[in-house]
């Protein structure tokens, strides 16, 4: 009889240590989403990062910023090569995201994802580039796209490589590895249009 009373206080037991350990308390890390498809952040992954995933976090959130910027400028122009459309839509499209996700860890982490100040180097366009962009039509203005594109992947490649080196944090040393696979490829295909092919 005591048998029977210690195995199913037991189980009560371990059954609700399994629905507390379920359980999301507010403020978890499962509000910090992880960067790789699939894979959630547990509370040490959130709470583990170090000085090189907070820069490359800001940095590359101001570097996305610029690229959509890019995208917006050339989407916004008639007579530009579908293809090239179709790339800067693209770009939009998986930068928008990730500058979320970088913006919940900094925020997580307590650190302020006010960018002013910091200093505008891997890649990003200057002033005068973007005036150029956002002053050129058609054709011109795709091929110039293109080029200052992949000068501009280029920087967050070397970014994404930095963090991967020098980064604590899972997620983002992940999300670094998949913006260096993505923005290789991307490079590949620009510098093909831009070859003619």
């Amino acid at each position: 009889m005591n048998t029977k009373l210690i195995a199913a206080a037991c189980g009560a037991f371990l059954t609700v240590a399994v629905l507390a350990g379920c359980s999301t308390p507010s403020g978890g890390a499962r509000q910090v989403p992880g960067a790789d498809d699939g894979g959630g952040s547990s509370s040490a992954t959130s709470s583990t990062h170090n000085a090189a995933d907070v820069a490359f976090a800001m940095n590359m959130v101001m570097h996305h910023q610029q690229a959509i910027e890019m995208s917006d400028m050339l989407l916004a122009k008639q007579g530009v090569d579908p293809r090239v459309a179709e790339l800067a839509s693209k770009i939009k499209d998986a930068q928008g995201p990730e500058i979320d996700t970088m913006n919940s860890w900094l925020s997580g982490w307590g650190q302020s994802s006010d960018m002013s100040g910091m200093h505008h180097g891997d890649g990003m366009m200057s002033q005068a580039d973007m005036t150029a962009l956002q002053n050129a039509t058609g054709a011109e203005a795709g091929s110039l796209f293109l080029t200052q594109m992949v000068e501009h992947h280029e920087g967050a490649i070397d970014m994404a490589k930095a963090e991967v080196q020098n980064g604590r944090n899972p997620d983002a040393v992940a999300l670094a590895h998949r913006i260096v696979t993505d923005q290789t490829a991307e490079i590949a295909t620009m510098q093909s249009m831009l070859a003619g092919g």
